[in-house]
């Protein structure tokens, strides 16, 4: 891409940053005013404090999103090391499946195999789950299923997951990995810029793997990051997961954008 091309594109896509941060800001900056001690409504003030815990959690995702941006312009392979990959995935689950309950979504983990070793880059392969994870939840209804699926087929490592959400339209399917390129098809707040799948389909490629998609209006989507199943001579010795998000709660950071304010009451952030 020229540099022509890149303040095209910037010229496409801050517009929609700011419009996004602004939309953010505006909501904290009301629940702050409706927060004044004369409200005196409890209730009220409960409600607008997760408001505000809300658009800054959303504002914390949109800027990680923007910060991992650079890598969609990268082609080098992620470096890998052995982890066990079931008792990890079904974790991420389990964390998930706490915030999908305030949506009524259940999410279940299937995977036959009682455990497997295989060579990722983990951070990045928890990226692209959390950002699987977050577009099922936004566009599935109360009462729906998502399902995370992890099996072995041709010397692969097949990564599914799978909603009962609404679907994708044969029209947007043909610009799904480019839609931050295509504003007037992007989706409105807080359903993002359309960073999550090029960066999900970015992290599968530096595996040496690919993602796919299928599709069909009101009857769902799955999403599958095929990897290869190898191993390296590393292995990661991680005893206790440690992230870093500011204070934050990490996992109600990536899911911000699909979860309701009533998800973010002290109970939750604790």
């Amino acid at each position: 891409m020229c540099r022509e091309e890149e303040l095209r594109l910037l010229g496409k896509v801050l517009p929609n940053v700011a419009s996004q941060l602004r939309g953010a800001m505006g909501n904290l900056y009301a629940a702050i005013q409706a927060a004044e001690p004369e409200v005196g409504e409890i209730l009220a003030l409960v409600r607008e404090r997760e408001v505000m815990e809300q658009s800054c959690y959303r504002l914390l995702r949109l800027v990680n999103n923007l910060s991992a941006a650079a890598l969609l312009e990268e082609q080098d392979a992620l470096p890998t090391r052995n982890i066990e990959v079931v008792e990890w995935l079904e974790g991420l689950c389990r964390q998930a499946q706490s915030l999908a309950d305030e949506m009524g979504i259940e999410i279940v983990f299937s995977c036959e195999l009682r455990s497997h070793i295989v060579a990722v880059h983990r951070d990045m392969l928890e990226r692209l789950v959390w950002n699987l994870l977050s577009n099922a939840l936004k566009f599935t209804p109360w009462g729906g299923k998502i399902t995370v699926s992890l099996r072995q087929s041709g010397g692969q490592l097949l990564l599914s997951v799978a909603d009962t959400g609404c679907g994708i339209s044969d029209e947007l399917l043909d610009t799904v990995f480019d839609r931050y390129r295509h504003t007037e098809r992007q989706d409105p707040p807080p359903h993002g810029l359309g960073l999550g799948l090029p960066l999900c389909r970015r992290i599968a490629e530096g595996h040496g793997g690919r993602l796919l998609i299928s599709s069909r209006t009101d009857e769902g989507t799955t999403v599958t990051a095929a990897l290869p199943d190898r191993r390296s001579g590393t292995c990661e010795v991680r005893d206790v997961p440690f992230h870093y998000a500011g204070g934050f709660q990490p996992v109600m950071v990536e899911l911000s954008d699909a979860l309701p304010h009533t998800a973010f009451c002290p109970k939750n952030l604790d």
